[in-house]
């Protein structure tokens, strides 16, 4: 989360919402982080996930299977596995629509690039 943060120009710690669930970090493009481990199906009503998903900015969710149907049509899914050192991390982008596919090419483009 913080690399993603850090490209978005956000500044400060940034931490995982895990007690609040939710945490914004303020940027030039503003950052919600949320994280839906400790909640149950029943909770997804009154968490207000809808109106982050529908303002300004990124919105990034962990554990985005415990909300099924949650999610608008359009988004990127990422999902982390452990790679081979104790510390890598492989990570499989999984578009949804236009605007997710244009994010992978770019980000294709940049990693080829390197």
């Amino acid at each position: 989360m913080q690399g993603l943060a850090r490209g978005l120009g956000v500044r400060g710690v940034v931490r995982s919402p895990t007690f609040t669930l939710i945490h914004e970090h303020r940027g030039p493009v503003p950052l919600s982080h949320v994280d839906l481990y400790r909640l149950e199906a029943s909770d997804l009503e009154g968490l207000g996930l809808e109106e982050i998903l529908d303002g300004a900015g990124v919105v990034a969710i962990e554990w985005a299977d415990r909300a099924p149907g949650a999610l608008p049509p359009e988004h990127l899914l990422i999902e982390f596995e452990f790679g081979p050192g104790e510390s890598d991390r492989c990570l499989r982008f999984i578009p949804r629509g236009p605007l997710a596919e244009r994010c992978v090419a770019v980000l294709r483009a940049c990693a080829s690039s390197r």
